[in-house]
């Protein structure tokens, strides 16, 4: 999920964001493995992850086309490839690669046979023309297939919790602030058709539940953006205690008898003409 250097990136490339990002994996796997089986990827396929951040996609879409099939991930950051690239090792798939390179600025010579991203479209400035360079580097019959962030639910959701809700509020601050995209469902559908491919299949999902990593979600990324919040000036002081704020987040849930949640997930996939 770390991005080009001329996106809107805000959530940095420390130790503990590469360790949100593998609890983050975890909770999205099922939903990501979804997307790609019905995308069409499988067994043998060749696959260009954007913007791998610590691997997690890649990891899974190696599992996907199997030890005949390969998969490229693609990341600016020099430690997070490395990290990626170290937990390919550690699951012994040795059909996945890491390289560094600029998400609009891939130069492949060989096509794929599918490429995807994770919550990487959101920050870059101009989706339609990194989605035009990207299915350049398609192949006839291939297919994309991108998931990105979803906030109306995700807000709607935690409205009847005070803590929750504004926290959720601050986070979607944080990245409007920060010049993130927030209208992914419109955008992904645009970029995609707007590179020449036919209208994508799409869908909205949200994980909710009683999962630690589920719970932990909300914490965590209001953690990793807290620097920008104090940086665009946002009111904090509704949130209290920040030293206490993850045992409070968790006291207002229980006490209202409810789940947690994430961001939703706006799935989009096409594939290109033959």
């Amino acid at each position: 999920m770390t991005q080009p250097t001329d996106s809107t990136y805000l959530l940095g490339e420390t130790r503990a964001e590469h360790e949100r990002l593998i609890r983050q994996g975890h909770i999205f796997a099922p939903f990501t493995e979804r997307l790609f089986r019905d995308a069409g990827i499988e067994t043998g396929q060749r696959v260009l992850d954007v913007g791998s951040g610590v691997g997690d996609v890649a990891l899974l879409a190696a599992r996907l086309v199997g030890p005949s099939g390969e998969v490229i991930g693609v990341e600016r950051d020099p430690s997070t490839v490395a990290t990626a690239s170290s937990r390919a090792s550690a699951a012994g798939l040795a059909n996945v690669r890491f390289m560094q390179g600029e998400v609009g600025s891939v130069t492949i010579a060989e096509p794929f046979d599918a490429i995807v991203g994770r919550l990487i479209i959101e920050f870059v400035p101009d989706a339609d023309a990194v989605m035009r360079s990207l299915t350049s580097l398609l192949r006839p019959g291939g297919v994309v297939a991108f998931q990105d962030a979803c906030w109306g639910t995700w807000l709607d959701l935690n409205k009847g919790l005070p803590l929750r809700g504004k926290s959720v509020s601050l986070i979607h601050e944080a990245f409007a602030s920060s010049g993130a995209h927030m209208d992914m469902e419109r955008i992904l559908f645009r970029a995609i058709h707007e590179a020449g491919l036919p209208t994508p299949a799409m869908r909205i999902e949200v994980p909710i539940g009683d999962d630690p990593n589920i719970v932990r979600y909300a914490h965590d990324l209001f953690s990793t953006l807290l620097p920008r919040m104090r940086e665009h000036g946002l009111s904090l002081t509704e949130i209290g205690d920040l030293e206490t704020l993850d045992s409070r987040l968790e006291a207002e849930r229980l006490a209202a008898q409810t789940f947690a949640s994430t961001q939703a997930l706006v799935s989009a996939w096409s594939r290109k003409s033959v």
